[in-house]
């Protein structure tokens, strides 16, 4: 059994899964999020969405170096990963304008003040202001603030978002063909909106980060930060503290322009990320190539095999030129001793967007990418085959996943 799975979660959410099959699986059965028809004004042109995300256990390392550092301002972080865990999903059929959105955060009240709450909540706001600038606009409706100290040891931050979109701009998945290639974006770096370096971890796999990389001392120092009904051997096995340089052996091996961003991070610079929304370039992807964006997969839970749950047919995905990883993932493997194949299907291991297309157009895609810091490149490509089956190319070798 693995690590991740020692620890109470499970990168596929097999049972999540299992509990939901029966649901209405809504209008278009491959597409990344559920679309219905418009059930508020009935026209027959037009589908709702809504969907349901969050910071997850992300908001357990802002509550930690929180307490370690008194540094409030990480909380604006978590904020932002609660938005774009919504965001980037709806991106992915196409949403990317006029959004409603509904916070959820649940506290324990006598360990988490209402200082935590504003920086939360202006955080969510500012954000929706930088966005606007990009022409991607979303309407803060306030939400619900609960005090459930029974129910939550520290905070959870999440959201809903829903909008109401004309059917012909989705992005559906059922263009996936053979002949495509897979353009991927990365998750880190520093874009032309972001402010600082982003080490690409986004919000997923972060029960297995926090435990992996962070030492014993602070289960001892922040019992309420754990689940205390877990094996002792899997919590906070990591040699680091948040405060802690980056090691020069991953640096070194890091590329040109990370080691230039990384060279004075701290680990928890690198664990707190905020999640990078992929907006303003999917806003232009949509707006000017529209009919060459045959799919597109948000790289979240499930890191690099995510994509396999989307096909509309029995495919096989070839992965085999895919970016570096970022310096985090290396870190987080070593501490871990896991292998490659679960960390490429825990984590997204250096780019969490991928666009189905033609090799003609991923030339255009990359280079509207790069003009807005993001870098880009064809990371694979879709083959005909009797059944679903990814390749992917990982630094150890070749691994094979089954559908």
């Amino acid at each position: 059994m693995s690590l991740y799975s020692k620890r109470g979660v499970s990168a596929q959410k097999e049972e999540v899964h299992k509990a939901v099959e029966k649901l209405d699986q809504g209008l278009f059965a491959h597409a990344f999020c559920k679309i219905y028809p418009d059930f508020l004004t009935g026209d027959a042109n037009w589908v709702n969405l809504m969907h349901a995300d969050g910071a997850g256990t992300k908001s357990i390392l802002a509550y930690l170096y929180w307490k370690e550092t008194g540094d409030k301002s990480v909380w604006k972080g978590i904020a932002q990963d609660a938005v774009v865990m919504n965001l980037d999903d709806l991106l992915c059929v196409g949403i990317n304008d006029n959004l409603l959105f509904s916070s959820t955060i649940d506290r324990n009240k006598r360990l988490i003040p209402g200082e935590v709450l504003e920086e939360i909540i202006n955080g969510t706001q500012e954000l929706f202001d930088e966005l606007k600038t990009y022409g991607v606009n979303i309407h803060y409706l306030g939400g619900e603030t609960a005090d459930v100290g029974d129910v939550v040891r520290t905070i959870a931050v999440n959201g809903t978002m829903t909008a109401r979109w004309p059917k012909e701009k989705l992005v559906t998945n059922n263009d996936i063909a053979p002949g495509q290639v897979i353009v991927g974006f990365a998750s880190s770096g520093k874009t032309k909106y972001e402010s600082a370096y982003n080490s690409g971890i986004a919000s997923n796999g972060l029960t297995s980060a926090r435990h992996d990389a962070l030492s014993k001392w602070y289960a001892s120092e922040f019992p309420e930060s754990f689940d205390n009904g877990l094996d002792q051997n899997v919590v906070y096995i990591g040699p680091y503290r948040f405060t802690d340089k980056i090691p020069t052996n991953y640096i070194e091996q890091a590329t040109a322009t990370e080691k230039e961003l990384v060279k004075d991070l701290t680990v928890g610079d690198l664990l707190l990320s905020p999640t990078r929304t992929f907006a303003p370039l999917v806003k232009g992807l949509l707006s000017e190539m529209f009919s060459d964006v045959k799919g597109m997969i948000h790289c979240s839970g499930g890191g690099q095999t995510k994509c396999m749950k989307y096909l509309p047919g029995n495919f096989r995905i070839v992965k085999d030129n895919l970016m570096k990883a970022p310096v985090i993932f290396p870190m987080l493997q070593d501490a871990s001793g896991s292998d490659d194949r679960e960390m490429y299907q825990v984590f997204n291991m250096g780019h969490r967007l991928e666009v189905f297309t033609t090799e003609k157009a991923a030339v255009g895609m990359i280079q509207m990418a790069q003009s807005l810091g993001i870098e880009a490149q064809i990371v694979g490509r879709v083959e005909a085959s009797e059944n679903k089956k990814l390749e992917l190319h990982s630094p150890s070798g070749t691994i094979e996943y089954l559908y």
